[in-house]
């Protein structure tokens, strides 16, 4: 796909009625994302019909969640969100879910204006696989930092290490 610059691009709160295509483009993400990290066998297991039922979900947290898409030419391109820590050992109040944007828009700055609306100026944590470079740029070049926590996450029955990242 190449991605036309003059493309209107809108990053507007998730709707109930995003739930279907979020589920493709959560799938297609994954696949784009992880495919190094864990089989094809697993990630072929990944149907979007399942993520859908994710963000269903997912769209019925209550405000303190912030969830947004990004929609080019009238199609979901990515989706960020973030709400209370989920961590016992919590070093922020915030955490960052999840922030995916389909390959062919990287580069755009659409994952910035995503990442901005979700975390706003809030000190905030995340997780991300540690083997996931061009994320761990990306949230370097946003003032986050590893503080040294990891753990093995199951993932589509196999497992990622994930390592945490803090602003």
């Amino acid at each position: 796909m190449n991605v036309e610059m003059n493309t209107k691009v809108v990053v507007r709160p998730v709707r109930n009625v995003d739930t279907e295509a979020l589920g493709r483009v959560h799938a297609t993400c994954w696949h784009e994302t992880y495919d190094h990290l864990v089989s094809k066998a697993a990630l072929e297991s990944l149907s979007p019909r399942r993520m859908a039922e994710l963000w269903s979900h997912w769209s019925s947290l209550g405000p303190e969640y912030r969830q947004y898409v990004a929609v080019a030419d009238g199609e979901i391109v990515g989706f960020s969100g973030s709400g209370p820590s989920r961590d016992d050992d919590t070093p922020r109040e915030r955490e960052l879910y999840f922030l995916y944007l389909l390959s062919a828009w990287h580069g755009t700055g659409i994952g910035q204006q995503l990442f901005d609306i979700a975390v706003e100026d809030d000190a905030v944590s995340l997780w991300v696989a540690e083997d996931n470079p061009r994320a761990h740029r990306f949230y370097e070049r946003n003032g986050f930092k590893a503080d040294g926590s990891r753990k093995v996450e199951p993932f589509l029955g196999e497992t990622v290490t994930e390592v945490r990242l803090v602003r």
